[in-house]
């Protein structure tokens, strides 16, 4: 199974952008979707835009990964850091 995330494009260059998965700015390749605009959502698998999202989908889908980053709690979160 494969697990994309939502991000935000927040700069474009000719190959790759920064996107905003959720705070955290990262870089990716947008080699699959390079009509990709800035302000655009997509999706996120191993460093790779995969797709172009509506902001709809997009904020549905991060509410969904915050609840599953909840409830794993504090202790789960700490214990994973450490491995």
């Amino acid at each position: 199974m494969c697990v994309g995330v939502p991000a935000k494009i927040i700069n474009k260059q000719e190959y790759s952008a920064v996107v905003d998965v959720m705070g955290s700015r990262t870089q990716v390749g947008i080699i699959l979707v390079p009509e990709v605009k800035v302000g655009d959502f997509v999706i996120v698998h191993a460093g790779q835009a995969m797709s172009i999202v509506d902001e709809f989908y997009a904020r549905q889908s991060v509410e969904e990964w915050k609840k599953l980053v909840d409830a794993r709690g504090p202790e789960t979160i700490q214990q994973s850091r450490n491995m």
